[in-house]
């Protein structure tokens, strides 16, 4: 069995705490992918000592060289892309399609990266005063804490860390548990690239590790992708120790059908939308909103099509749908199933655990649709990050918006209509931070802002040139060159 460890400082080492633990292939829980670090405090102390001596250097280093950098981190994921989906696929489950897609958004995200370092304008402004010039410029932060979840195991992380560097910032990477060999292939890209020791560091574990890592007084910045309840108890220490902090955190995404749609397309939108990456994404289509006119008719077609689905080993070429991460989530598919049957929801399809042949092998949940589901139901407001989707009846269009805001999230959001003034309406009214017209409510793109309102998030937008916001801050400078004392406002006014 492969034994992996940290990268701190340029270097693979050890955890200090001597432990290790077994990442399983959820395909296939006999199959072991190799013991990870199990780190602790002193692992973390490292690795922030590390990332706070090199950003003294990398800040200094200009902007475009540190893009020269990122952009052989591009070339080096493209190279490598195959490789590592496949390692992604046995570490946590999708299918490689959709893992070589998690690839090139990060390779995506490199390029613009590294691009983005020859365009991190400050403004200028007239200033009140004569002879006075006022500028102001981006800054980097410091070291920043980067935390995300399992479903994106190199597209998410490369969201944050990319920009990060980019910006003259330092980072200290916790991939999730679940993906721990994704955040080991991280490194060995940066290291290949050139990135310089210490600006970018990985440390392995499970626990409480991402607070040791958040509570560290050394650490400036902490960016988080993952539950919400885990987001807010970030978003407690980080303001208690005011450090900055952006949180992406859970999502509960309606898709609209209204009947002037293409059925055929909504459909297909749909089934992307809520079964893709086996329903664990932040964006998948946990919900969908038809009209009363088309309202069986959609159920029908929708039930038809996702009973179709191929469920199985993601490296196998004619899968469509992979196993849910672990025990728990498998767990948290079947609790939800029942209490929505409790609750008065129609069944569809699905609704159990897929047993036959080799999916007994591993983690698989049937594709399971409920009708009828009214949004006082637990199905309709609360996250299952699995193939559940629940559909509801809207009485108009109108009536369709009110139920899409009706939860306590606000992330994507999608509605199927040729009407081009409900288009515009639904771009206005639905509360989320992404709206789609005749598209599912995932492809986020990597130069576009992303993230969302409400319980989604804290306000901050990864992606594009919105990401910066969150890794610099801003410097004021006030030049005179009037060889006298001017007062500002008092001797102006």
């Amino acid at each position: 069995m492969d034994r992996f460890r940290n990268y701190i400082n340029g270097q693979w080492v050890e955890p200090k705490t001597g432990k290790y633990f077994n990442n399983i292939n959820p395909a296939d829980i006999s199959d072991i992918v190799g013991e990870f670090p199990e780190s602790g405090q002193e692992d973390v102390n490292d690795a922030v000592k590390s990332a706070r001596e090199a950003f003294k250097k990398w800040k200094m280093m200009p902007a475009p060289k540190r893009g020269d950098i990122l952009k052989k981190v591009g070339d080096i994921f493209a190279r490598r892309k195959e490789e590592i989906a496949k390692i992604m696929t046995r570490e946590m489950g999708k299918p490689v399609f959709e893992t070589m897609g998690d690839l090139q958004e990060a390779i995506d995200t490199a390029y613009y990266s590294a691009s983005e370092t020859r365009r991190l304008f400050g403004h200028t402004a007239p200033s009140e005063m004569e002879n006075k010039m006022n500028l102001s410029f981006r800054m980097p932060i410091g070291v920043c804490g980067v935390i995300t979840a399992f479903n994106f195991p190199v597209a998410v992380p490369s969201w944050k860390i990319l920009p990060a560097l980019a910006a003259g910032n330092t980072v200290v990477y916790k991939p999730s548990k679940d993906v721990p060999q994704a955040g080991v292939c991280f490194a060995e890209v940066m290291d290949e690239a050139g990135v310089p020791p210490g600006v970018f560091n990985v440390v392995l574990g499970k626990g409480n590790m991402g607070n040791m890592i958040v509570e560290h007084p050394d650490v400036n910045l902490i960016a988080f992708t993952g539950s919400t309840n885990i987001g807010f108890q970030l978003g407690e220490i980080c303001g208690r120790t005011n450090k900055k902090c952006s949180l992406e955190m859970g999502g509960k995404n309606a898709q609209i059908i209204m009947p002037d749609a293409n059925f055929e397309l909504a459909i297909e939108g749909v089934l992307w939308g809520a079964f893709g990456t086996t329903g664990q994404r932040c964006t998948a289509t946990s919900r969908l909103i038809v009209h009363k006119d088309c309202y069986e008719e959609i159920i029908t077609l929708l039930a038809m099509k996702a009973s179709k689905l191929k469920l199985g080993y993601g490296l196998l070429p004619d899968t469509q749908v992979g196993p849910v991460i672990h025990e728990k989530q498998l767990q948290t598919c079947e609790y939800y199933s029942k209490v929505a049957l409790e609750e008065g929801a129609r069944l569809i399809i699905g609704g159990k655990r897929a047993i036959e042949g080799d999916l007994a092998k591993g983690y698989f949940y049937e594709p399971t649709i409920f009708a009828d589901v009214t949004k006082d139901m637990r199905l309709f407001q609360e996250e299952v990050f699995g193939p559940v989707l629940a559909v509801t009846k809207a009485e108009s269009f109108d009536h369709a918006v009110e139920l899409a805001n009706s939860v306590d999230f606000g992330l994507s959001s999608s509605v199927y209509t040729r009407n081009v003034n409900d288009a515009f309406r639904a771009i206005r009214d639905i509360e989320a931070g992404i709206t789609y017209i005749n598209a599912p409510t995932i492809g986020a793109e990597a130069h576009m802002p992303f993230g969302g309102v409400k319980g989604t998030g804290n306000g901050h937008r990864e992606g594009g040139w919105t990401v910066f916001d969150i890794f610099t801050e801003w410097k004021t400078v006030y030049i005179d060159f009037s060889d006298k004392l001017q007062r500002a406002q008092i001797d102006n006014y």
